[in-house]
């Protein structure tokens, strides 16, 4: 028997929590290479910027598990 896996409700609510705040790090980090000059600082915060793509990314994914009703 086949059967899919739901999240809780509280589960979908950290998602949705962790999501907004991966959010708003990805565009903060990308805002503020505008104001950096140093590289290596740039740099980090580029890293920074592709790190939290893919961890939205990998939570949007989580959503398939999210109940329906």
């Amino acid at each position: 028997m086949d059967q899919q896996q739901h999240l809780a409700y509280h589960e979908t609510m950290e998602i949705h929590e962790l999501l907004n705040f991966k959010t708003i790090c990805c565009a903060k980090s990308k805002m503020m290479q505008g104001l950096v000059f140093d590289k290596e600082v740039k740099a980090l915060m580029q890293r920074d910027v592709e790190q939290s793509i893919q961890a939205i990314n990998e939570l949007q994914g989580l959503y398939k598990k999210v109940p329906t009703q």
